[in-house]
């Protein structure tokens, strides 16, 4: 048996209105990469709504900077019967934004909903024999089969959150948003003054108990000393710089890659990362519609694009802001490997793959992509584009913003009833630090968008959740990758960082895979 602790403003038209700067009350105001929209971190994978989403709610377990699970909400946890049984006490003082005390039952109902959206939590399903809360304070997992990843699984940030929230809210249908933003975090959600994809204000829950421990990550204390904090949209990257170095905005998550040389300049600015894993940038392809339901087509597709020429690009050329070509998961994780990898692009002329193109059947097919003009994949897009043009594929580039593609990328439908064939997927890199949470390895039910199925990579991924074995694990890890490089379940096309820039006045920024706004403060 195992125990750990278990007893024991902007000025202008450029701001929305905002009470609490009005009143002069402590504010941290932030531009994030993108506009938030969407509230719920269940029902949805967008990156922006992670970060929202630790600020609003809890979850049982964190990670801290080096991706290691630690107690959250639970105070600890006695893992016995060879690993199948797992008994989490919450700690005390528990309590959700509108004045109820967090309970077992609200812990099970949102496991539960949770387990049918994610991923993980669907693995997480499959080897359950009972989830109960025998008491207001404990939860138990009962497993068919030994889990060690569980607290991890519980507590990553990535491709879902595990929200805490109320049984009523939880008991919501996965495949609907929550009606109401209640959790149990730090800050509470200003519902009143929410314009979505535009601004968004959090205050802080004076009710809030931090944890003892030191600040990780998502993990340990989240110790407020803001009033406020404001995520204000400002399209222009230049007015956005502008705008952070006369000390109208606090803190802008990512600056655009050529602002960032005269930022570094500024005296009373701060560029730094706040990931230090970065960003992990891969091309979705539709397995359900022409003409990238052929494999062939696909693998063309994948030879045609130079992973550096990319990344090049994105980074504005800075040799040390990139990695590439990458394989499947996070570089330098004890998942990384080569296997597969010389299937990657930069390696044949447009003839060589017309010819592939050919040989796949490839008949002139439009192919179709949801290209945002708002985000870096931008970029990207247009060197993909070109590149498969001169192939002679038949590319429709379709320039819309990023809100457009995240609504349009679930329509499974052809490409002339307002389908896909490709996107570019910008995820935080600890997304892809194994098999376990990989969302661009998940096939059959549980895939994510592009929907491929490919049992064969279902049955190496069970074996390597149930090796023990780092060595055995390694190997499979490979065989992973071997199969998605060959099927292409997507285009890996590198792995670049992304500066952040805050004011000099504002410290304590942690490292995290998502910004937080715990820890921070600004001096006068």
């Amino acid at each position: 048996m195992r125990r750990r602790g278990f007893l024991a403003g902007l000025t202008g038209s450029l701001v929305a209105p905002s009470i609490g700067s009005a009143q002069g009350i402590r504010v941290l105001k932030f531009v994030p990469r993108t506009g938030l929209a969407l509230l719920d971190p269940v029902w949805t994978t967008e990156t922006v709504t992670r970060a929202f989403g630790v600020m609003i709610w809890e979850s049982l377990y964190s990670v801290d900077e080096q991706l290691t699970p630690r107690p959250q909400m639970a105070e600890g946890e006695v893992v016995d019967q060879d690993g199948r049984r797992w008994t989490i006490r919450l700690r005390d003082g528990l309590r959700f934004h509108d004045g109820e005390p967090v309970l077992g039952r609200d812990c099970i109902a949102s496991i539960e909903r949770w387990m049918k959206r994610d991923a993980v939590g669907r693995t997480i399903a499959g080897r359950l024999d009972e989830l109960s809360a025998p008491d207001d304070g404990t939860i138990v997992f009962r497993l068919k089969k030994p889990f060690p990843r569980l607290a991890f699984a519980l507590g990553k940030a990535q491709p879902n959150l595990l929200p805490i929230m109320p049984a009523r809210l939880a008991a919501t249908d996965p495949s609907k948003q929550v009606s109401e933003i209640i959790g149990s975090g730090p800050f509470r959600f200003e519902a009143k003054e929410f314009a979505p994809g535009s601004f968004a204000a959090m205050s802080r829950f004076a009710e809030y108990t931090p944890r003892a421990d030191a600040p990780s990550g998502t993990a340990g204390a989240r110790v407020v000393h803001f009033e406020r904090v404001e995520w204000q949209v400002i399209p222009d990257g230049a007015t956005a710089a502008a705008a952070l170095s006369r000390g109208e905005v606090d803190w802008i998550e990512t600056p655009i890659p050529d602002l960032v040389p005269n930022l570094r300049r500024n005296k009373n600015l701060t560029v730094d990362l706040f990931d230090p894993y970065g960003i992990y940038a891969l091309l979705r392809l539709n397995h359900l519609q022409p003409p990238t339901d052929n494999v062939g087509v696909r693998q063309a597709i994948m030879a045609a694009i130079d992973p550096e020429e990319l990344m090049f690009a994105v980074t504005g050329g800075d040799a040390k802001a990139y990695t590439a070509p990458v394989g499947c998961f996070l570089p330098g994780s004890p998942s990384d490997n080569k296997a597969g990898m010389e299937r990657l692009g930069g390696k044949r002329s447009p003839d060589e793959i017309r010819e592939m193109l050919r040989q796949a059947g490839y008949k002139g097919e439009r192919l179709v992509l949801l290209d945002p003009a708002d985000t870096p994949a931008h970029a990207m897009f247009q060197i993909i584009a070109a590149r498969l043009s001169a192939a002679g594929m038949n590319v429709d580039d379709v320039v819309i913003d990023q809100a457009t593609v995240i609504q349009r990328r679930n329509n499974r439908g052809p490409v002339e009833k307002g389908g896909w064939s490709g996107l570019i997927a910008l995820a935080p890199a600890a997304d892809h630090l194994d098999p376990l949470v990989a969302l661009g390895l998940r096939t059959g039910p549980a895939a994510w968008i592009g929907w491929p199925n490919d049992p064969k990579i279902e049955e190496l991924r069970d074996r390597w959740l149930d090796s023990t074995d780092p060595t055995e694990q390694m190997r499979l890890a490979a065989a992973i990758q071997e199969q998605a490089l060959t099927d292409v379940l997507y285009v890996p096309l590198g792995r670049f960082f992304q500066w952040s820039a805050w004011r000099k006045n504002v410290t304590g920024v942690l490292r995290s895979t998502v910004p937080v706004f715990w820890n921070v403060r600004r001096q006068s």
